[in-house]
């Protein structure tokens, strides 16, 4: 996949996410390679990859990754019809008054999060990645967060949540998996801060990570039951909850 530049004076930490073509080097990642048949009838989408941390690279971290660095992650509501309670990048369809993806994710974005496009610097279009249940042609935009605004959930009815995932998080081998699904998927996966994240955003985020020079080695052969996640996941919330409830007290 060609990974087109839009702006310069980016962080050198985010150099190779910006400037080179998606990788996937254990060949199990087959989100990034996904094409709309020929003649199908798709719908344009974008979403917005927002990257934030400081400006200066971390010398002691792989890819210079800094600690306190970034992405912006939603959760979409449980109640949704298509892809309800899944982790997701801000985005969504194209309005006819879009002037391209880069217009889409950030609008898109401000009406999920609430954040201030003004302190945005996309840095780079990814190709179209099909999505089949929905039919989107979903454009990647990956951007750098110049200056923080505050985000939060704009819209329960669209999503639950809204988070800045720690990155260090997410290429923490610990966190990292395979994820099996009941209707035959099977492909990257991470747990952080009680979410699952898989499917196209997970793909993404993997392919992402193997261009970055962040990667730490991890096991691609730990093949989780989706099922069995989530239950755990749901299992550990409840008992959080009752942790919560119970020092209240």
């Amino acid at each position: 996949m060609r990974n087109s530049s839009v702006d310069g004076g980016v962080p050198s930490w985010l150099h190779r996410v910006a400037n080179r073509t998606l990788a996937n080097p254990r060949r199990f990642n087959s989100i990034i390679n996904r094409r709309a048949p020929q003649g199908a009838i798709t719908r344009e989408a974008a979403v917005l990859i927002l990257f934030g941390g400081p400006f200066e690279s971390d010398p002691l971290m792989a890819g210079g990754l800094p600690a306190s660095a970034d992405v912006l992650l939603t959760q979409r509501a449980s109640t949704m019809r298509q892809h309800g309670g899944q982790v997701a990048f801000p985005g969504g369809a194209s309005d006819p008054g879009d002037e391209g993806p880069i217009a889409t994710a950030l609008r898109e974005a401000q009406e999920e999060t609430g954040l201030d496009p003004s302190g945005v610097r996309p840095v780079a279009v990814l190709d179209e990645i099909f999505i089949p249940p929905s039919g989107f042609d979903v454009t990647p935009v990956i951007a750098y967060w110049e200056k923080p605004s505050a985000v939060g959930v704009v819209d329960p009815a669209e999503a639950e949540r809204v988070a800045r995932v720690p990155m260090h998080m997410l290429v923490d081998p610990r966190n990292r998996f395979q994820v099996r699904h009941p209707a035959g998927f099977q492909g990257p996966a991470f747990v952080v801060d009680g979410m699952l994240v898989w499917g196209f955003t997970a793909g993404v985020l993997a392919a992402l990570i193997a261009i970055s020079g962040w990667e730490q080695d991890w096991d691609s052969h730990d093949i989780r039951d989706f099922d069995t996640v989530v239950a755990e996941l749901d299992a550990d919330r409840l008992i959080r909850g009752d942790a919560d409830w119970a020092s209240e007290r």
